[in-house]
C-alpha cells in the first residue's frame, strides 16, 4: 500500500509537469518512496525510459536524474567515464533515446509467415525461412524527417548544406532537405557504400522499385573534383578552428595578465595603507 504524495512542479521537465513521491505504507519495504511524473495531461510516467520515449527529441534527459527531477550533469560524465572504462561495454551499442532516427524498430508482429491451402486437408502449414529473417522497413520514412532543422545555442537556424550537383532525390515530393537527411541518415545507419537509386523504373512506380537500404538519390559518381573541393572545405574549416584556439588562447592569456596586475595593484595599495598607519 502506497500513501499518495504531493504533486511539485518541475523544473528541469516542460512547463505543466508534475513530480510525485509516494511512501510505501505497507510491506516489507514499507518507508521507502517510489517517484512518478505526470504530464500536463495526467498521463503517469514510473520509469525514466518510459519518459524518454513520450518526449522524444523535445527534452535532453540525458543528465536527468529520475529520483530527484534535477538535471545533474556531473552524474552523466561519471557514466560516461564508467562506460569508457568498461571492457565489456565496449561492443555494445544501446541506442540514444535522443538521437535515434525514426525508423521502424520494432520486429514484426508475424513471428513465421505461413502459406496456408484450407481446401487441401493433406497439406501442411508452410513456412519460409527466408521471409522470417527478415524485417519490414517503413518506406519514405526519410519524410518524417521533413520541417526540422538545426539551430546553434543563440536559437539561430542553421544554413543548410550544399550538396554537389551530382547528387539528385528521388522519390515523391523529393528537394534538397530531404535528400540531406536521407543522405546523412544512411551514413548514420549503415556501413554499407551509398550509390543511390540505380533502377531506372524508380521514376514509374518508386513503391515497388526504390532500394529501402539505399537513400532517396539517384545513382550517382564521386569524382577527383569533388574528392578536391571537399578537401579544400576541410582545410579551410580546420584553418577556422585554428585561428579560433588561437584567439581564445591569447584571450585567456590577456584575462590572466590584467588580473595579476590588478592583484598587484591591489597588494601594493595595501601595503601603502599598511605603512601610513
Amino acid at each position: 500500500m502506497e500513501r499518495g504524495g504531493k504533486r511539485m512542479d518541475c523544473p528541469a521537465l516542460p512547463p505543466g509537469w508534475k513530480k510525485e513521491e509516494v511512501i510505501r505504507k505497507s510491506g516489507l519495504s514499507a518507508g521507502k518512496s517510489d517517484v512518478y511524473y505526470f504530464s500536463p495531461s495526467g498521463k503517469k510516467f514510473r520509469s525514466k525510459p518510459q519518459l524518454a520515449r513520450y518526449l522524444g527529441n523535445t527534452v535532453d534527459l540525458s543528465s536527468f536524474d529520475f529520483r530527484t527531477g534535477k538535471m545533474m550533469p556531473s552524474k552523466l560524465q561519471k557514466n560516461k567515464q564508467r562506460l569508457r572504462n568498461d571492457p565489456l561495454n565496449q561492443n555494445k551499442g544501446k541506442p540514444d533515446l535522443n538521437t535515434t532516427l525514426p525508423i521502424r524498430q520494432t520486429a514484426s508482429i508475424f513471428k513465421q509467415p505461413v502459406t496456408k491451402v484450407t481446401n487441401h486437408p493433406s497439406n501442411k502449414v508452410k513456412s519460409d525461412p527466408q521471409r522470417m529473417n527478415e524485417q519490414p522497413r517503413q518506406l519514405f520514412w526519410e519524410k518524417r524527417l521533413q520541417g526540422l532543422s538545426a539551430s546553434d545555442v543563440t536559437e539561430q537556424i542553421i544554413k543548410t548544406m550544399e550538396l554537389p550537383k551530382g547528387l539528385q532525390g528521388v522519390g515523391p515530393g523529393s528537394n534538397d532537405e530531404t535528400l540531406l537527411s536521407a543522405v546523412a541518415s544512411a551514413l548514420h545507419t549503415s556501413s554499407a557504400p551509398i550509390t543511390g537509386q540505380v533502377s531506372a523504373a524508380v521514376e514509374k512506380n518508386p513503391a515497388v522499385w526504390l532500394n529501402t537500404s539505399q537513400p532517396l538519390c539517384k545513382a550517382f559518381i564521386v569524382t577527383d573534383e569533388d574528392i578536391r573541393k571537399q578537401e579544400e572545405r576541410v582545410q579551410q574549416v580546420r584553418k577556422k578552428l585554428e585561428e579560433a584556439l588561437m584567439a581564445d588562447i591569447l584571450s585567456r592569456a590577456a584575462d590572466t595578465e590584467e588580473m595579476d596586475i590588478e592583484m598587484d595593484s591591489a597588494d601594493e595599495a595595501s601595503l601603502e595603507k599598511s605603512r601610513e598607519r
